[in-house]
């Protein structure tokens, strides 16, 4: 018989930490060369492993882009195209379930935005915390769904502060503008409980299997409350100015600019500071307590032989192009941060050289990737690919563009195909048509749909939409061509 402890320890199999935020826009890292913004722990993260500046959020809203996320799947394919609350998920294969049926102990701490709230999704452990969500905080609503009843951290809360206490206590909108500092102590501040979860989690979990761990944070989307610690700095700083195109509407800024949640943003000039400096002092705060999460990888020793990747469900507008919140194609909204460090423990040759990859990827990408890089069999089904090639600088991904989409309402409902090079814009129930050359104009501020010297290029992008498009259930192609005004369907039958 065996006496060596370490014998039946997980070490000969890698751990698995995902690390994703709720909003977190792509170009937010100072890795990615934001002027602001100060993230050393994930510039520390990018610096190791593979920086992928072209990550992207093929519907980018939390739950189509959670459900891409855990199942691999396209959002045509997970039939998940746009925003909508109370529609049960059901899928044959989810991320954590193929993990805890190759042996892993799964744990996720922080959002899920699924339904019913509680659905484990394969996870073995589930700490949650969603933030605010109104749908699930109806008087008429189910007890046992009901965020008092199914949020972890609003029980940790209460039992802090006594039963009065609230996920809203700063008296900030969950998807509003409005900012201030977190008025609690910051050790009972969301992001700081989603860390500290997540370190028990190690510390108490059976170490005779590797380990899964997804830590979600539901910051840096609104309430825009970093503790004052962060928020200050910001504040008292000159910030760089949203992006501005030759295309924005600023009429709607005007029009509805006082509305604390608009789509067009805000039109008072300090208000759209303090945001600003509220949105990056949560950013700073995360990539604090994400340091925390890797010193105590470091300190167990097995950080070396941990998978860490870091990404976001999707973006934020924050003021560019007159616009605020998500569900838009453009970068600010569907262009999401995407770093994956190997240790030097998980594969043959050691950990891969650090290295920044151009190919486009997208959140399907995560669960085939983690998957093989730990060694468990892909599903079928998945329409995502590993980016071990990528990682390993082996094997490009030679994917040449993403489809990206987002139904919504008259005015937002879109299609997108998004290359390392270029963008192509089609809104479906207005017809308007914009085209980015991302290389020259990385923000977006010039469109040149219009110009006869890129019509070659849009025609291109355009048939690779049709394409796309040609079999939809909306009826978005007929006779080879993109029909304008089919209404949108948010969740999809046939998937």
């Amino acid at each position: 018989m065996a006496t060596d402890t370490d014998d039946c320890l997980e070490s000969r199999r890698p751990n698995v930490v995902l690390i994703v935020c709720d909003q977190f826009r792509g170009d937010c890292l100072g890795y990615a060369g934001h002027p602001d913004v100060k993230t050393p722990y994930l510039d520390t993260l990018a610096a190791q492993g593979t920086f992928f500046e072209n990550g992207y959020s093929a519907c980018p809203s939390c739950i189509p882009a959670r459900a891409s996320l855990l199942t691999g799947k396209t959002p045509r394919h997970a039939g998940r195209v746009g925003y909508q609350d109370g529609i049960a998920w059901r899928y044959d294969h989810m991320m954590a379930e193929e993990f805890s049926e190759a042996g892993y102990q799964t744990a996720c701490v922080g959002k899920m935005h699924v339904h019913p709230p509680r659905l484990a999704c394969g996870f073995q452990t589930l700490r949650l915390h969603d933030g605010y969500i109104g749908h699930y905080r109806k008087a008429n609503l189910p007890h046992w769904m009901h965020q008092d009843v199914s949020d972890d951290y609003l029980r940790f809360l209460r039992a802090e502060l006594g039963p009065a206490a609230d996920v809203n206590g700063t008296g900030v909108e969950n998807n509003s503008w409005i900012a201030r500092p977190w008025v609690y102590e910051e050790r009972l501040h969301p992001t700081n409980w989603v860390v500290d979860e997540s370190i028990r989690f190690l510390e108490t979990r059976d170490r005779t299997r590797p380990f899964f761990l997804m830590a979600s944070f539901v910051r840096p989307h609104p309430p825009f409350d970093a503790p004052a610690a962060y928020y200050q700095p910001y504040l008292d700083r000159e910030l760089r100015e949203p992006a501005r195109g030759d295309w924005d509407d600023e009429d709607a800024t005007e029009r509805d600019g006082m509305v604390l949640d608009s789509p067009h943003g805000c039109r008072d000039a300090t208000l759209r500071h303090e945001a600003m400096a509220g949105y990056y002092g949560c950013i700073t705060h995360i990539d604090h307590q994400i340091g925390r999460l890797i010193t105590s990888l470091e300190n167990d020793e097995t950080y070396e032989n941990t998978i860490v990747l870091f990404t976001a469900d999707h973006g934020e507008m924050l003021f560019d192009h007159c616009t605020f919140r998500k569900v838009l194609p453009y970068e600010g909204s569907a262009h999401v941060p995407f770093i994956v460090r190997v240790g030097s423990k998980v594969l043959p040759g050691g950990r891969p050289r650090p290295r920044t990859s151009d190919a486009v990827v997208d959140l399907m990408d995560v669960m085939p990737t983690l998957l093989d890089l730990a060694g468990v069999e892909v599903p079928e089904g998945v329409d995502g690919s590993s980016l071990r090639g990528e990682i390993t600088g082996e094997k490009d991904l030679g994917r040449a563009y993403v489809h990206g989409e987002h139904s919504r309402d008259y005015e937002q409902s879109n299609q997108y195909i998004v290359t390392s090079h270029d963008k192509y814009v089609w809104f479906t129930q207005s017809g308007v048509e914009r085209y980015f050359d991302l290389d020259a104009d990385p923000r977006e501020e010039r469109d040149l749909s219009g110009d006869p010297a890129y019509a070659e290029r849009v025609a291109e992008l355009r048939a690779i939409l049709i394409e796309e498009l040609r079999d939809r259930e909306e009826g978005y192609v007929q006779d080879g061509g993109l029909v304008v005004g089919r209404k949108p369907r948010v969740v999809l039958e046939q998937c």
